[in-house]
């Protein structure tokens, strides 16, 4: 993931200064509870947005320069957010459960076996009944620009043992690039 890395040199797409509205929209909602782990963060917006409501929150990534200006906006906002430089595919490993975990443009990014091993490291960092919320890439978005979309049929592969799954929604992802936002699947899962 170090091609990510050096996206932060400058304002990568999705690196759009505030929560997405899709999850803004879930918060109001109340779906997001407990322990709140943003995975693949970035610069952190919605760990600190759930942050923002009270929760406890973390954000990981891979991305030493996505972390490192995700924990100044925590000094400048919400100190208690806690960001690490880890890896999504080794939840286990941070020896964690959450009750919430948000995944805004993660996901699309890999590929098949990785994609497989995501949901397995999911399945660990997610308490029984916790929930996981994504936002992704979709096959409806038309034109080659942007990373791999995802089928609604994917999703369903995915997630199909050990998750249940909620709601599979059209949604759109916004970017920093024209047209402003691409369009995107907004997932909630429960973990069985």
């Amino acid at each position: 993931m170090g091609a990510f890395d050096a996206m932060y040199a400058g304002t990568p797409p999705w690196d759009i200064g505030r929560p997405q509205q899709a999850f803004l929209e879930l918060a109001e909602r109340g779906a997001l509870r407990g322990r709140v782990l943003d995975v693949g963060c970035g610069t952190g917006e919605q760990a600190l947005m759930a942050a923002s409501l009270g929760l406890e929150a973390t954000g990981i990534d891979s991305a030493p320069t996505a972390i490192a200006i995700a924990k100044r906006k925590a000094r400048e906002r919400d100190p208690s957010v806690r960001f690490l430089v880890w890896d999504a595919l080794e939840l286990d490993a941070l020896g964690d459960r959450f009750d919430s975990v948000l995944d805004c443009g993660l996901f699309h990014v890999f590929d098949d076996e990785d994609r497989l091993r995501f949901v397995e490291s999911l399945r660990s960092g997610i308490a029984p009944g916790g929930r996981y919320f994504m936002l992704c890439f979709s096959d409806r978005q038309p034109g080659a620009w942007g990373p791999r979309r995802v089928t609604e049929a994917e999703i369903r592969t995915s997630f199909a043992e050990g998750w249940k799954i909620d709601a599979i929604e059209p949604a759109k992802l916004e970017v920093t690039i024209e047209p402003g936002a691409a369009l995107a699947w907004l997932v909630s899962t429960t973990r069985r």
